[in-house]
């Protein structure tokens, strides 16, 4: 399952994110996906990952960091 979110930074900067969130059950942790300087939340290898660990109970949270996507 995934989420489209915002939330603000502390400049009051509204950035955007996607949570991806095990499907089945609770979750057993969280991890940001922190992508490289010059990509987005968007690119597929980011995507990928986030989905392949919610599938493994893991919640994720990746998303664009300030001036990027």
């Amino acid at each position: 399952m995934q989420e489209n979110i915002t939330f603000r930074n502390r400049r009051a900067q509204t950035l955007s994110g996607v949570l991806h969130k095990p499907a089945t059950g609770p979750s057993r942790s969280c991890a940001v996906f922190a992508h490289c300087f010059t990509c987005s939340k968007n690119n597929r290898a980011a995507t990928r990952i986030s989905k392949a660990l919610a599938d493994e109970g893991i919640t994720v949270l990746r998303f664009d960091f300030t001036g990027l996507g």
